[in-house]
């Protein structure tokens, strides 16, 4: 709560002051309007210093006389406009909040301060209040404040308020009552209620779907609302990046909140104890209950749909996180164990002698793809290997074919003659065009031919 201000010349009533009073909106430390109070009386100033010491006993006697004879407002306020309900969240004190509500003192937005002050076990009595005596079809009682005295915007709910606070036990309480957080409107959306809301007071309304997002982007709500909490952290990030395109002059909060949701995702990874966990969650696909493993070495056994979907939404942080990395370096040399902690010759010599048996494997995995070696040419790192050792033997190929290598082989060993020139035609022979031939595809021409 913050300071009494200087306050305004009194007026002609005696019996009324104005004050100037800070209040707690959902970004703290804002001043709040002006509101009028009556000057308390001697027993009322009693009554609410009782209330601040926490002296139950004293409070009750109170509260009984002013429920008999009604010389005491049990609703006044001290000069901070608190009531003492409001002293007592301040002070949590459970017993002295449960002694008020018993004597019906008014709530108004005192779940509210409850919620900021985290004070789970006033937020349970107050809720409890609040379903007992609100009616069907009539506002909370946080909602039928007026503005001018309300400390808190209209837009912001307990479970927003809850969300803002990240608290894990009030929020889950709040669930398990019913209470729902909406998404937002779309921030091109032109229906009534928006174009209202922005005619009637732009800041607002911009600032009531930060509010929103703030509290959806929680970790705690995300925790205890969502089925699945990575892939509500992914596309919520990636919705805070479009609206911090869209709306510039908040975009440094949507980039926040959006470096809060992609660090939630990224610190559920902290909690995979073992690699069959971290390869059921980033196998885990959109819509499945669970997703799981096939037997090792089958194809779909590492589909990763989740880390695709990552790198598809630029989760940096997700994808560059050491177990995740970790777990890729293993299924990358699944088939090659030690390889890593050999030295460069001996790690040069592994490559070249998988690369000169990639013919067999190739063989293998056409005629036998369930055999031991078929399979071994489903492994990433023997799958590259092969790859470039068949790209690398294709331009040896080409290489040959265009040094001509098979007749100066033929030239240099000596066992031919380079062909004679042909005769030359006799005058009188016929000027028709004669069409010839040309060679045979020569050997390496045939590899080439098989090759592509």
């Amino acid at each position: 709560m913050g300071a009494l201000l200087a306050a305004e010349p009194r007026p002609l009533d005696n019996k009324v002051k104005r004050h100037s009073i800070h209040g707690m909106t959902e970004e703290e430390n804002v001043v709040r309007p002006h509101q009028e109070m009556a000057v308390l009386s001697l027993d009322e100033k009693k009554f609410l210093l009782g209330v601040e010491r926490g002296d139950v006993a004293g409070t009750r006697r109170v509260l009984q006389r002013a429920r008999d004879s009604g010389h005491v407002n049990v609703d006044c306020v001290d000069p901070l406009g608190r009531s003492a309900l409001l002293m007592a969240i301040d002070n949590e004190n459970l017993e002295m909040v449960e002694l008020l509500l018993e004597f019906g003192v008014e709530t108004r937005d005192a779940l509210l301060h409850a919620i900021s002050e985290e004070f789970v076990e006033a937020v349970e009595a107050l809720l409890d209040r609040e379903e007992r005596a609100r009616k069907p079809g009539e506002p909370h009682s946080w909602e039928a404040l007026p503005p001018e005295t309300a400390t808190f915007t209209s837009d912001i709910t307990p479970l927003i308020l809850a969300a803002h606070r990240d608290s894990y036990e009030i929020i889950k309480l709040l669930l398990d009552r019913g209470a729902e957080l909406p998404l937002p409107h779309d921030v091109r959306c032109g229906c009534d209620e928006c174009v209202r809301s922005r005619r009637e007071d732009s800041l607002r309304h911009s600032r009531s779907r930060i509010n929103a997002y703030r509290a959806l982007a929680s970790p705690s709500l995300i925790a205890l609302s969502s089925k699945d909490p990575i892939l509500t952290a992914f596309e919520l990030s990636w919705e805070l990046r479009r609206l911090s395109a869209l709306e510039h002059e908040f975009k440094t909060e949507y980039q926040e909140l959006r470096v809060q949701c992609q660090e939630f995702a990224t610190a559920l990874l902290d909690h995979t104890r073992t690699s069959h966990e971290l390869q059921v969650l980033l196998n885990h696909e959109k819509g499945s209950p669970q997703a799981p493993l096939a037997e090792p070495g089958a194809p779909e056994r590492m589909r990763l749909s989740r880390l695709k979907l990552a790198i598809k939404l630029r989760q940096k942080k997700f994808v560059a996180h050491p177990n995740v990395q970790q777990l890729l370096a293993s299924i990358w040399y699944e088939s090659v164990p030690g390889f890593r902690r050999k030295n460069m010759l001996l790690q040069a010599a592994e490559m070249v002698r998988i690369g000169a048996m990639f013919p067999l494997y190739a063989l293998a995995y056409v005629a036998a793809p369930h055999s031991a070696a078929g399979r071994t040419l489903r492994k990433p790192f023997i799958k590259f290997l092969c790859h470039s050792a068949s790209y690398f033997m294709f331009l040896f190929l080409l290489i040959l074919a265009s040094q001509r290598i098979e007749t100066a082989s033929v030239l240099f060993s000596g066992h031919g003659a380079p062909p004679a020139a042909p005769a030359a035609a006799p005058p009188n022979a016929s000027s028709a065009p004669v069409s010839r031939r040309g060679a045979p595809p020569s050997l390496v021409e045939w590899l080439i031919l098989a090759w592509a």
